[in-house]
């Protein structure tokens, strides 16, 4: 694979279906969904293949329709890329109505929908009113995690053509470590495994060694959930630890678009600037709304990828309770000891329990359960035995 065809990682049955809905207009259609687990990939795909829509070649990679694409600034390519809770009608009427217009310098209209799971019920209506009479230069490309009516509802489901991702296989992650990013060979690979094959944890995982510390913090707690008081603990530190993250992520992002918003109002301003000042207070009540929103969105994000992580390790001790010695390879093989006791103490019932804790915990955090109050009652089903 060569040019923005070499974003996409692992995946080369669904680069030559994209390809050849690009080569061949008796291929193309106007509405596309793509959907795979975390890590797969779905929307890296989805601008690779906006990329290739606009270039004159293809998706070479190196002209100019393909950069603007792939830096998100291209005229003719709109994007969502949800911050918060959900995304709004008013965003996706906005959306629709640039849809409507005939492209201005590309071949097509795009209009790329990340996490489409997130649309509101309103949302979901207006996108397919339009997917329902397209215009005729217009490609709706949504991106979800999986074709269950809770991500995406069967009416739009229906007009579109739907991209199934998987997760890409770890030698394909860690060659990208190693050969685009830098990183040593040892570590590529280790973060590439812990990762379960996700792209961007493992990349994370390799530069960061703060992420490095938070997953072992996170994979510690099984073990240490021997007393009522050590599951409390457990729980404090996992919610602190998303919060912390959350903060230190939102106030990089607050103060800078905070400040920006305030000088294009003329805060602070004297003479005429102060009336329009005044009259743009709503506009800073709901810059603080939406950040609010992005605030409870990276905290949930947080908590959830460490819940992941535990789970994964619970399927690990599952595996080995089953099968032994022989497991195949383990979601978290650097920490094959601590499910190989935990396999010991708790047993197949126990693991599969224990997972469906674990589900639960996430269902609620969904369900705006208080994080705290979940979490502490995870924490308590995951409880070992005495």
């Amino acid at each position: 694979m060569s040019g923005v065809w070499e974003q996409v990682i692992g995946q080369p049955a669904v680069v030559a279906e994209l390809q050849a809905a690009v080569a061949d207009p008796d291929v193309m259609t106007h509405a596309w969904l793509f959907t795979g687990p975390p890590g797969s990939g779905r929307s890296v795909a989805a601008r690779a293949f906006a990329a290739a829509l606009q270039c004159p070649e293809g998706g070479d990679g190196t002209c100019h329709a393909c950069r603007t694409v792939l830096a998100g600034t291209h005229a003719d390519v709109q994007s969502v890329v949800p911050e918060g809770l959900s995304i709004g009608v008013a965003e996706v009427r906005e959306l629709v109505r640039i849809a409507g217009r005939a492209p201005s310098q590309g071949r097509w209209q795009v209009v790329l929908v990340e996490d489409a799971d997130r649309m509101t019920e309103q949302a979901s209506n207006t996108v397919l009113k339009m997917l329902e009479e397209p215009p005729a230069r217009t490609v709706f490309l949504l991106c979800a995690p999986s074709l269950h009516p809770e991500d995406v509802p069967v009416t739009i489901r229906s007009r579109c053509r739907v991209v199934n991702l998987r997760t890409p296989p770890v030698d394909a992650v860690t060659d990208v470590l190693v050969s685009r990013d830098g990183i040593d060979p040892a570590l590529a690979a280790w973060s590439a495994a812990a990762a379960g094959g996700h792209v961007g944890r493992a990349r994370h995982l390799a530069r960061d060694e703060s992420a490095r510390l938070a997953r072992k913090a996170v994979l510690d707690v099984p073990l240490s959930l021997v007393s009522l008081a050590a599951c409390l603990n457990a729980a404090d530190d996992l919610v602190s630890a998303a919060k912390e993250e959350s903060d230190r992520v939102t106030a990089e992002l607050d103060g800078a678009e905070t400040e920006a918003v305030k000088q294009s109002l003329g805060v602070g301003a004297r003479g005429p600037g102060v009336a329009a000042a005044s009259r743009g207070a709503g506009q800073l009540k709901e810059l603080e709304k939406r950040q609010k929103s992005r605030a409870t969105r990276l905290g949930r994000d947080s908590l959830d990828r460490a819940l992941v992580d535990l789970a994964a390790l619970y399927r690990d001790a599952l595996v080995l309770a089953t099968t032994g010695a022989d497991a195949p390879q383990l979601a978290h093989p650097d920490r094959r000891a601590d499910a190989e006791e935990l396999a010991r103490r708790i047993g197949p019932e126990g693991a599969l329990r224990r997972i469906d804790a674990v589900l639960d915990c996430r269902t609620a955090l969904e369900q705006n359960v208080k994080p705290q109050v979940a979490v502490e009652a995870l924490t308590v089903a995951l409880r070992l035995p005495s």
